[in-house]
């Protein structure tokens, strides 16, 4: 009994000073986030608070992109391998939380066994033939004075909602580059439409010029030009369409259709601008997943300095074991079978050659490490939302300027035609009007497409749908449990 206070005394003694930690006080490094956004000038949310729906691509208003983004969540294998990888962390999270609770045993060893007669030390008495029986159980538990089962567990679920977040900016990236290539799937689409009425155009310019020639007023000359702008149109529509089928190839892949097995019927859609609250630069850093999981390994790898500083340290462990012991089955549940263990264990390292010196510099720099990575993806964030701001802004002057330009060509092209008919004009005006016509609206169509994917590409830039105008995830003071695994 007098053994058993003593341990229950250390055990008391070494509870009342487990809260010790080795880890340094993580202080995540403050990011100067500018005043306002300097490519914002001509892009104003109507409201600054507004939040943006977590299924943003409904914002362009096509029902069969919303059809294809449902897929992703279900049929993209980049999504499965992220979601995999969370799941793992969890699962290392569990695995370092079970090191700080008690670990109990039990077993049982039924054995007969025989003597050797030759056996040193063996008594003459002692039978050939004995068994031995032995039912007991174990128990021990790390009080973690140095805190090295606290950092790792605190490790450990940073490291599991940093994949968290991970897997969150997997998903809106891969949403993201769904939405850009459906839209330049659109884009191709308007754009076969456009030169498969300049074919027919083309065409009947050229049977004007042929019918020309055969009456003697046209010359070869006319007859080449507009049979040489005819086959550069179709040789064009051929080009796109070879581009059409491998951007389809592209979003079979994201929807984790085979591409033989898959094919979208050509639309000649209009999306609609989607209109993004910027915010206030302060709150990108809050919204970005990239970001938030970057500071979650930052973390992490702050954790692991105090995972590597208490090795420098006894390893104490309480235990105990204790059971019956008896040479037959018969009575071996007795008072006079009893055993029993129960005191403290110490270890400590004298010498290793430096190995937990280097440990622990491997640590400090992967906080060095992953502190500069948080820097440089919040840096990147903001050049992000810049880049994309200043794209819109700037497309849409050209876009608008272009439609002009576009609108002038086709009155030139109209004109020269009617010029030529009435002998005012050479057909290479003709051929020059035309050429310049068609050049005109397909950068007109381009520059629409790629202003839509621009607004895309700010949605992706500030983080993605939210559910309101700051995200709780860099509460660096506050922690929740992390949300169970979802369904595959």
């Amino acid at each position: 009994m007098r053994v058993a206070k003593r341990a229950l005394v250390a055990i008391a003694t070494a509870c009342a000073i487990g809260g010790c930690s080795m880890a340094p006080v993580y202080h995540p490094p403050v990011i100067a986030a500018p005043a306002h956004f300097k490519e914002d000038a001509t892009w104003k949310p109507a409201d600054q608070a507004a939040a943006l729906p977590v299924q943003w691509w409904r914002l362009l208003g096509d029902v069969e992109l919303d059809t294809l983004e449902q897929r992703i969540d279900t049929a993209n294998p980049t999504l499965a391998i992220a979601l995999a990888r969370y799941d793992r962390a969890r699962a290392d999270l569990h695995e370092a939380r079970a090191a700080g609770l008690p670990h109990i045993g039990v077993g049982a060893n039924l054995t007969s066994n025989r003597q050797s007669d030759n056996r040193p030390l063996r008594g003459a008495h002692q039978p050939d033939l004995y068994g031995a029986e032995t039912i007991g159980g174990a128990i021990d538990f790390d009080p973690d004075l140095w805190g090295r089962v606290r950092n790792s567990v605190a490790a450990g679920k940073a490291e599991a909602e940093a994949s968290r977040d991970l897997m969150a900016d997997v998903r809106l990236s891969l949403q993201t580059q769904l939405a850009l290539t459906y839209i330049r799937l659109r884009g191709l689409d308007r754009e076969l439409a456009l030169l498969r009425q300049t074919v027919e155009a083309y065409n009947q310019a050229d049977q004007l010029v042929q019918r020309r020639f055969t009456g003697g007023i046209a010359s070869g000359v006319d007859t080449a030009r507009a049979g040489s702008l005819l086959e550069e149109a179709r040789a064009q529509v051929e080009d796109v369409r070879a581009a059409r089928a491998l951007t389809e190839h592209a979003i079979a892949s994201l929807t984790g259709t085979p591409a033989s097995a898959f094919s979208l019927p050509e639309a000649a859609t209009i999306f609609a601008l989607p209109a993004v609250p910027v915010g206030l630069p302060s709150t990108l850093l809050q919204r970005r997943p990239d970001v938030a999981a970057a500071e979650r390994e930052m973390a992490a790898a702050n954790a692991r300095i105090g995972v590597t500083k208490a090795a420098f340290f006894p390893a104490i462990t309480l235990g105990g074991s204790g059971g019956f012991q008896n040479t037959a089955l018969a009575g071996l549940i007795a008072a006079p079978n009893l055993f029993w263990s129960i005191g403290p264990s110490i270890a400590l390292s004298l010498f290793d050659g430096g190995k937990r010196h280097a440990q622990l510099a491997a640590a400090r720099a992967e906080w060095a490490e992953t502190t500069a990575r948080y820097r440089a993806i919040s840096l990147g964030a903001f050049q992000e939302v810049e880049d994309q701001l200043a794209l819109l802004n700037h497309l849409g002057t050209e876009q608008a300027a272009e439609e002009k330009a576009a609108a002038d060509a086709e009155q030139a092209q109209a004109i020269a035609l009617n010029r030529y008919v009435k002998g005012a004009a050479t057909y290479l005006d003709v051929v020059t009007a035309q050429t310049a016509a068609l050049r005109m609206r397909e950068t007109a169509l381009s520059l629409e497409t790629r202003r839509v994917q621009a607004g895309v590409g700010l949605i992706r830039a500030t983080g993605g749908g939210w559910s309101g105008p700051l995200s709780t995830r860099q509460n660096y003071s506050h922690t929740v449990d992390l949300p169970p695994v979802s369904p595959r």
